[in-house]
């Protein structure tokens, strides 16, 4: 089992774990915060649900397939934006794809993921959005490796394209691990007993939800970063990880018109200008609090 399980690298909620020591089959994270808009004349309370599952399957010695799903659902009002009341934003997710051994340096993870992203309200074609991964990476060390990729994804404001650099390295008394995937993720770990450790995580997406059954064809755009420091601690020999978080959310929610558009996007810079009118104010940054529940593994 744990020779099948070794060959899989896992992509949770617009993040990818590396072929690590250890396998996040599920986790859940919950963060709450209150948002201002930048003037101050507005707040929100802000709460973010994230549920990712996954199921490997190996095929053989050099081919794992990958199915899983992602369910993520943010609760707010919109700042500045008066004929629009509290909105559930609900992205759910299909995580379809393989990981393949090229040789002894080399493995690559290529994923489809198609979604649907909105307010659930009167679903329709532009509730559905489409994207797909392909992240390489290269084996210097059983203890450090590094990755390189590339995500793509059909949104409402246009084509998001995020390249991805990457590394993880575990120290030879597996006190302390860095995984990342910058921009999009990293977490660091330092165990201060078997059961008890301490840690940062980043987590940060940017994606759009299409809203219906308003007054207006709108969608929004979210730009999340969440950065935290947490406290964590292991049960049923390190397999269910509980961990307790506090730190900064700078996430903002931007609401534009359905067609209002920028064409292709890389990370946060259109390509082409972005000259759409924004209905709502910008949200202004905030601390957070929040847990982690994981069910893992050790490789």
């Amino acid at each position: 089992m744990k020779y099948q399980i070794s060959l899989l690298v896992i992509l949770f909620g617009f993040t990818i774990a590396s072929a690590q020591n250890y396998l996040d089959l599920a986790r859940l994270n919950v963060g709450n915060t209150t948002l201002e808009d930048e003037n101050g004349n507005q707040e929100t309370d802000v709460t973010n649900f994230n549920f990712e599952f996954l199921y490997p399957t190996p095929i053989n010695d050099k081919t794992v397939l990958i199915t899983g799903f992602t369910v993520e659902n943010t609760s707010l009002d919109f700042a500045g934006a008066a004929e629009f009341n509290s909105e559930g934003l609900t992205m759910t997710r299909l995580n379809l794809g393989a990981k393949i051994s090229h040789n002894s340096k080399w493995t690559g993870t290529y994923l489809l993921l198609p979604k649907i992203a909105s307010n659930f309200d009167d679903l329709g074609g532009a509730d559905f959005q489409f994207g797909a991964i392909a992240l390489l990476e290269y084996r210097h060390k059983n203890r450090f490796r590094t990755k390189y990729g590339l995500y793509s994804s059909s949104e409402e404001f246009g084509a998001i394209i995020t390249p991805l650099l990457g590394v993880y390295y575990r120290t030879p008394n597996n006190k302390f691990y860095i995984d990342a995937a910058f921009p999009i993720r990293m977490e660091a770990n330092y165990g201060l007993t078997k059961q008890l450790s301490l840690g940062a995580d980043l987590r940060t997406s940017i994606k759009s939800y299409n809203l219906g059954g308003g007054v207006a064809d709108t969608y929004v755009q979210e730009e999340s970063i969440r950065f935290a420091l947490y406290a964590g601690y292991s049960f049923m020999k390190d397999q269910l990880i509980v961990r307790a978080k506090a730190g900064l959310d700078t996430t903002d929610y931007g609401l534009y018109n359905t067609g209002d558009t920028v064409g292709a996007q890389v990370l946060t810079v259109a390509l082409g200008g972005d000259d759409r009118t924004r209905l709502n104010n910008e949200f202004a940054s905030s601390m957070f609090l929040g847990f982690d529940v994981i069910y893992r593994l050790d490789l």
